[in-house]
């Protein structure tokens, strides 16, 4: 469906920053934020990506077009990031890894403990 505004983006050579990310889906529309987790130990980023499009057509169109492209001579595959059933943030903002592994949102989490722990309140 056209609401979906966030995608995964895997296949990404260990060169590959953001603003390369960004530079790629930017074409298609207004992107909002580029998200590349980092694995904790090494400071790197792990293959992936996520692109949060400001409209879901850009992002379908996105998609369409560089899913199965060739980037920094690797192919990508681009997704629907997977949403999250109890909102409408984009998945590295809610998930446990994203707490265990980035520093930064260790401290959102520790800034912000009320959210953090009604996370798992009230299912949808």
């Amino acid at each position: 469906s056209m609401d979906k505004k966030t995608l995964y983006v895997g296949g990404l050579d260990d060169s590959v920053t953001e603003k390369d990310v960004w530079a790629v889906f930017v074409p298609f529309g207004d992107v909002r934020e580029v998200k590349m987790p980092l694995d904790d130990r090494t400071q790197k980023h792990r293959g992936f990506a996520f692109v949060d499009f400001e409209d879901g057509v850009d992002a379908y169109q996105a998609m369409d077009n560089l899913n199965n492209a060739e980037f920094f001579g690797k192919v990508l595959k681009v997704n629907y990031a997977k949403p999250d059933s109890m909102s409408n943030r984009p998945i590295w903002e809610q998930s446990e890894y994203h707490i265990k592994d980035v520093p930064e949102a260790q401290e959102a989490a520790k800034s912000d403990g009320v959210e953090a722990a009604d996370v798992e309140d009230d299912t949808a």
